[in-house]
């Protein structure tokens, strides 16, 4: 299978040649291959996207209403739903995650479009209070045309989630997939066409970020960029769009903490501490990679997690296990590396998980890995491994978990546990984070719920109502009719 990119709703032959082999990371064998984008391909899609826009607003897209917008994101979701397990298995066997985090994504990508098919003709301005003889308002409007850069941790989800609110605002939108996971979103491209979103409206080109990723961020004709993955690769995006006064949107790194207090409801937390680390075998930028326990229940807690993360199994994304393997080869070995440099230093690992035998030689598999004492100035506590390492840290009161949770340059999520009401809106308040979860860890998803950093983190919003205002500038109209 050999696919191009997806430009102006038909498939279109990239303008180089050599293409780039798609692997099965649970196997390391290639599957399929797709297209190596480049600037041409980039300035293609553009300016199939300035075309639906029109140059006034007027072309096919452009000229839609918010209702008629949100009508196709709903026709879109539905058709998400009916090709659920079809996009399920293209994810899985692409990222290599267990079929029933591939099956929760494609969930989570129908809902994305739904809630944003809902919420396009909600987005309005205001009339505004001021001098006498005045009438002023503001109006909300599509930036033009937006370029989206999509990590390969969660290709469908970020895609719903940046894509689908930049749509619902009246942009039209170009899509860079990473290139060790772009299948699933050349296949909603394609069902976009299908459904109806008019020619150029949604375009989607694979290919290297150096190649495809940089062109779209310098193009003169992307008036957004959104982009979610490495903080190294973030700050070369927000410069170049500086370059040419772009405005962006950095969904970034994290090395969030989890904070466990000795009044915590552990059987509740228990699952949830594992889960948060181990979900897509720990490839999440909100992953719960640092666990603070109060000092009094370290010893308890430790006990309970070792058995868990022994019982705890990774293998081929088919089998369902608790984890895939992780995306590449380059990713395997920054696992171990952090892995082995923590052994070296003395830092003890409390547990480790499995490899089944099944899962063969040749797929990028690593167990789940327990480290306790972890020092708070160590490399594993304070650089984001993206694997399934968990650091756990001891603390004594509320204050030196405040200090150890904020010692971080990232400020993506935190997580508190304990039953202390006041103490659960003290933490809330004084965590440097993003998002706060007291009592759980990710709301289940929380597609309505606002999400993004501060720090090393990134900035700007995404998902819920708050992303949708991202899309758009604002306008302020002041009228004088005395």
């Amino acid at each position: 299978m050999s696919l191009e990119h997806y430009i102006d709703n038909q498939w279109q032959a990239s303008s180089w040649a050599e293409d780039i082999p798609v692997q099965d990371p649970s196997t390391g064998i290639s599957y399929a291959r797709i297209a190596r984008g480049t600037a041409e391909d980039i300035d293609l899609a553009v300016q199939a996207a300035q075309r639906a826009l029109g140059d006034n607003f007027d072309g096919p897209w452009g000229c839609l209403s918010a209702l008629e917008r949100g009508r196709l994101l709903a026709r879109l979701s539905h058709a998400v739903l009916e090709h659920h397990e079809e996009l399920a298995q293209i994810e899985a066997r692409d990222t290599g995650k267990a079929l029933k985090v591939a099956r929760a994504d494609a969930t989570a990508l129908a809902r994305y479009f739904e809630y944003y098919a809902g919420a396009a003709d909600k987005l309005h301005g205001e009339t505004l209070p001021y001098q006498a003889g005045y009438t002023v308002l503001t109006v909300r409007e599509p930036h033009g045309v937006t370029g989206h850069i999509i990590p390969w941790n969660y290709p469908m989800q970020i895609f719903g989630r940046s894509v689908g609110a930049a749509l619902a605002a009246g942009n039209a939108c170009v899509v860079k997939p990473a290139e060790d996971a772009s299948l699933s979103l050349l296949r909603l491209a394609e069902l976009a066409a299908q459904v109806g979103f008019p020619a150029g409206s949604l375009n989607v080109v694979s290919g290297y970020g150096h190649e495809a990723g940089a062109a779209l961020c310098a193009h003169p004709g992307v008036a957004h960029i959104s982009f979610t993955g490495s903080t190294g690769t973030g700050a070369l995006v927000a410069k170049a769009a500086a370059e040419r006064h772009c405005p962006v949107t950095l969904e970034l790194g994290g090395k969030s903490p989890q904070i466990v207090f000795a009044d915590a409801d552990v059987e509740r937390a228990l699952p949830v501490l594992i889960n948060a680390i181990v979900q897509n075998c720990g490839q999440t930028c909100s992953a719960g990679s640092r666990l603070l326990v109060q000092r009094s229940l370290y010893e308890p807690l430790l006990e309970r997690l070792a058995q868990c993360f022994g019982q705890l199994r990774a293998g081929p994304s088919e089998l369902d296990l608790d984890m895939g393997p992780l995306i590449n080869q380059k990713q395997l070995r920054q696992v171990r590396e952090f892995v082995r440099e923590a052994e070296a230093a003395g830092i003890r690992v409390a547990a480790r998980g499995q490899v089944v035998a099944e899962a063969g030689s040749g797929g990028y598999f690593h167990e789940a890995v327990l480290f306790r004492d972890v020092p708070p100035d160590s490399r594993l506590a304070r650089e984001e491994v993206f694997g399934p390492v968990l650091a756990v840290m001891p603390f004594e009161d509320e204050a030196e978990a405040i200090g150890l949770a904020n010692d971080s340059a990232f400020g993506l999520v935190a997580g508190v546990w304990t039953r202390d009401g006041a103490r659960q809106l003290r933490m809330a308040h004084k965590l440097r984070c993003g998002q706060v979860f007291i009592n759980n860890y990710g709301a289940g998803g929380g597609v309505e719920l606002p999400f993004g950093g501060v720090k090393a983190s990134g900035y700007g919003r995404e998902k819920g109502f708050e992303a949708l205002l991202g899309f758009t500038a604002l306008k302020t109209i002041a009228i004088r009719h005395d």
